[in-house]
């Protein structure tokens, strides 16, 4: 992370945070100084190095922004008398979103757990389980002989028995539990007692009508921040929930040249896997896939590949309010690569 400073008329505060970076190079690309270096992606990406993707040279940064605005990711931030340059409305933005809708979301929670960068927040409030089974149990103990079969088979886990030693001569003092708050009041321990020690009945049914509808409640939220727009959360969600915009289309492919050995070497490379940060590359057949599905087209796999077959064509971009000449014309080099 870096925070770069220059004062004057107005004071101007470039801002890099590697939490949010996804080591794509647009922001070396656009920069019109040349004052962004981007590391070695590949050995920092294995935890071989210890160093931030991008550096800057601050005696040339000229504190435009153009970096700043260009970052899909959220990594880089310009502020000017404090305020972030891209809430101001005079410069470019990206028109894309991440987001859950309240409505149909079930709180299923399978989007937090495809997510690569860890960016939903999930949360699920369950309803009691015992405010949805009734019945009655009740262990007779002058029957019971504790041995234990109840116990071992109930499917709630819900029945204790202990057995503590009391005397020398293995006399021991037994006790035996039933947690209400997880019996399901499903009959198997009254089955199973050989001794017929266990009164058990299930009035669940019978009070169908009086028992409520189970009501889940939770919420699952989107950091707009670490959102690669990757897509995996709309892939899994079963109730087509979530909106993900991405910030490009476009393709990428593999152009081999066998005879000058530039082939993908698979498992004992994996660069590309290494880099992504959309999980979107796996290795099928000792040859890198790429599933277009996840991919953001961020490039970070083109940078990283040592074969430099890996080609990138963005057809179109999501970033808008592009109002400097200049500006659209550095910014218009993006799609095409």
């Amino acid at each position: 992370m870096f925070d770069i400073e220059r004062g004057g008329a107005e004071h101007r505060k470039l801002t890099y945070s590697d939490k949010y970076c996804v080591g794509c190079g647009i922001c070396t690309d656009v920069c019109p100084t040349s004052s962004l270096r981007l590391g070695p992606l590949v050995p920092i990406a294995r935890g071989l190095i210890e160093m931030d993707l991008v550096s800057v040279n601050e005696d040339s940064c000229v504190f435009c922004g153009l970096c700043s605005v260009a970052c899909p990711f959220n990594a880089l931030s310009l502020l000017v008398n404090g305020s972030d340059i891209k809430n101001t409305g005079n410069y470019p933005v990206w028109d894309i979103e991440c987001s859950v809708d309240d409505g149909d979301c079930i709180y299923c929670g399978k989007c937090s757990l495809v997510c690569p960068q860890d960016s939903i927040i999930f949360e699920r409030n369950l309803p009691n389980p015992t405010d949805l089974v009734r019945g009655e149990i009740e262990i007779d103990e002058d029957y019971c002989i504790y041995c234990s079969f109840c116990a071992d088979m109930c499917p709630a886990e819900a029945i204790n028995i202990t057995n503590v030693p009391v005397s020398s001569v293995d006399v021991l003092n037994n006790s035996i539990d039933v947690d209400l708050s997880k019996c399901i009041f499903c009959g198997v321990c009254r089955r199973i007692c050989p001794e017929n020690a266990i009164k058990q009945i299930c009035s669940t049914c019978m009070h169908y009508e009086d028992i409520k509808i189970p009501e889940i409640t939770g919420k699952t939220i989107i950091s707009e921040k670490s959102c690669v727009s990757c897509s995996w959360c709309c892939e899994i969600c079963p109730e087509d929930a979530i909106t993900i915009t991405k910030p490009f289309d476009g393709t990428l492919e593999l152009t081999e040249v066998p005879q000058e050995d530039k082939i993908c070497k698979g498992e004992s490379c994996h660069a590309c896997q290494d880099v992504c940060p959309c999980n979107a590359v796996t290795i099928v057949d000792n040859k890198s896939v790429n599933d277009l599905n996840f991919c953001n087209l961020c490039g970070a796999c083109v940078t990283a590949c040592p074969q430099d077959i890996r080609v990138l064509s963005r057809n179109s971009m999501k970033l808008n309010n592009i109002n400097s000449e200049s500006w659209n014309e550095i910014l218009n080099n993006l799609v095409g690569k």
